[in-house]
């Protein structure tokens, strides 16, 4: 098993299979495009399916796919099905889309063997998703969760960042979506990793401010004890409604000691920690003609380096320069 330096183990591995987005959200994407990586500097689907085995050989239990919008690289498909041959070794390949073209390519990754879709949507109202996302997509996104949910994609998870004075009066509607559509509703403290670097503290709504929300018209309990290595805390509602709730704190209860995430970005680059200051180049090593050995003991070396937890609430914090887009989330 891959352990890191804290005795934690390794299980999950989430990776970006492009920096690019077809949406702007102002916690990503505000100023329009970063720097994009090059074409021939992105990991091959080949190069991706290779790297995973080896990943799954050392004890990765559950691969992501994310993006940027993942869904904009070609044939993703393809690669879903290799990484399904990885089974039962690897026991969960999941994906988090904007759910903008998933409609389109939902029953081929259904077939190929995708267990789990996560959709992000961050306003129930057109016009202000569309103030958010810079697109009017609304009903695509919502199209897609009813595919996903019809194809037998299960559970179906939604994301939603909170932002104070942005969509954190819609609380209850999201809660209200979740026992109406069956979902488990999960929501994410803004976190700084927007381009803009205008992300501060006044803007995070905390997990407890979201669950006393929620739980003062659609009283929760928790669904089980302990977060475990989750990033959520995750409830049901008293009265036995359908869906769930998940409550994701990143800033106010920082869940870093059980973390069980290693990241590969969208070039090739392991990150252990969404906020690390270095990067592995894999790719690098991958390119230079190494043994399957030595990209094994590479991925070991950087694992060892995995941080103890990130500094968000250290007054030393740097924000990193990479943005969600690029970390894959």
């Amino acid at each position: 098993m891959l352990r890191d330096a804290y005795n934690r183990t390794i299980r999950d591995l989430r990776i970006s299979l492009t920096d690019r987005c077809n949406f702007r959200c102002f916690y990503c994407l505000p100023h329009g495009e970063p720097s994009w990586a090059y074409k021939e500097k992105l990991l091959t689907l080949e190069e991706l399916a290779f790297v995973c085995e080896v990943f799954v050989s050392l004890g990765i239990t559950k691969i992501r796919l994310t993006g940027g919008e993942p869904l904009i690289r070609r044939d993703v498909d393809v690669l879903v099905e290799k990484l399904s041959r990885l089974k039962p070794d690897l026991a969960d390949i999941a994906l988090t889309t904007n759910g903008y073209d998933f409609v389109r390519q939902s029953e081929a990754l259904w077939s190929a063997g995708l267990d789990r879709v996560t959709f992000s949507i961050d306003s129930l109202r057109p016009d202000r998703f569309q103030e958010i996302t810079g697109v009017d997509a609304l009903g695509r996104v919502l199209d897609s969760i009813d595919v996903a949910k019809r194809l037998g994609f299960a559970p179906v998870k939604v994301n939603a960042v909170v932002v104070r004075g942005r969509n954190d009066d819609e609380l209850v509607d999201f809660a209200r979506f979740a026992r109406e559509n069956d979902v488990s509703f999960r929501f994410i403290e803004f976190m700084p990793l927007d381009s803009g670097h205008e992300w501060n503290r006044d803007m995070v709504v905390a997990g407890r401010e979201v669950h006393d929300a929620i739980n003062e018209v659609f009283p929760l309990q928790l669904k089980e004890a302990s977060r475990g290595s989750s990033t959520a805390w995750n409830y049901t509602f008293v009265d036995s409604a359908p869906g769930e709730i998940g409550i994701i704190t990143p800033v106010t209860n920082q869940f870093c000691g059980a973390c069980s995430r290693i990241r590969l970005t969208a070039d090739g680059q392991i990150r252990t920690c969404l906020f690390s200051a270095a990067e592995y180049d894999l790719r690098g090593v991958v390119r230079s003609g190494a043994s399957r050995e030595e990209i094994a003991d590479f991925i070991r070396a950087a694992v060892m380096k995995k941080e103890p937890g990130h500094r968000i609430n250290d007054p030393a914090f740097v924000q990193p320069e990479r943005t969600m887009s690029f970390i894959g989330g």
